[in-house]
């Protein structure tokens, strides 16, 4: 005598199963909200989105100050236009990349942006080390001003990138690492991990614009 399964038994087992997995997911639910796990993954991805705002808003801040300065170089020192033209373009091309909180997760639009910002700061460094050789724009009063204003904005720069960079190291340990990762493949399988900032020489400080 034979038996066999009726088509409907494997039916009833994957709709059991269904449910099984349901309520088991409920009960992890209930009991990591009760605890405030299941809030952490969501909370570090705006916090450290929070700490990259910060990080654009320092370099804006920077970008606006450039023209100022340019001017007053240039009127002091037209014999460096070549180094001018190279900052004013280094800008033009550091605030044309863009990296808002909702592509921070992408690898290459993350590197253009740090390249650009790069870039500028090397153009920018040329210009400042050019004024040694002009005593009278190291002494004006307009320049003197914009000099103060760059420190205190590299100086913010670099505290934003520390703040943005131990946001991240937070938000993507959590979300690869038990049960951040089993939380946020459950309920928030749209997590990413973001990108940070990589080493270059000189960047564990702040630029020295003083003369």
């Amino acid at each position: 005598m034979s038996f066999s399964l009726s088509p409907a038994a494997p039916a009833r087992t994957s709709v059991l199963g269904r449910l099984v997995s349901a309520f088991a997911a409920l009960w992890l639910a209930t009991c990591l909200s009760g605890c405030g796990a299941i809030n952490r993954v969501p909370s570090l991805e705006e916090q450290a989105k929070s700490a990259w705002s910060e990080v654009q808003n320092q370099y804006q801040r920077r970008a606006d100050l450039i023209p100022n300065l340019v001017e007053t170089v240039k009127g002091y020192a037209k014999q460096e236009q070549e180094t001018l033209t190279r900052v004013t373009e280094a800008r033009a091309k550091a605030t044309s990349v863009q990296v808002d909180a909702s592509t921070v997760s992408d690898p290459e639009k993350f590197k253009q942006f740090q390249d650009a910002q790069n870039q500028l700061s090397g153009a920018l460094g040329r210009l400042l080390a050019s004024v040694e050789a002009y005593p009278d724009l190291k002494s004006n009063q307009n320049f003197l001003a914009l000099q103060s204003q760059l420190e205190g904005t590299e100086n913010r720069i670099a505290v934003a990138r520390r703040d943005y960079i131990q946001a991240v190291q937070a938000y993507n340990t959590e979300i690869r690492t038990i049960p951040g990762r089993w939380i946020a493949s459950w309920f928030y399988p749209e997590a990413k991990p973001m990108e940070t900032f990589t080493s270059t020489p000189g960047a564990e400080r702040a630029p020295n614009v003083k003369f």
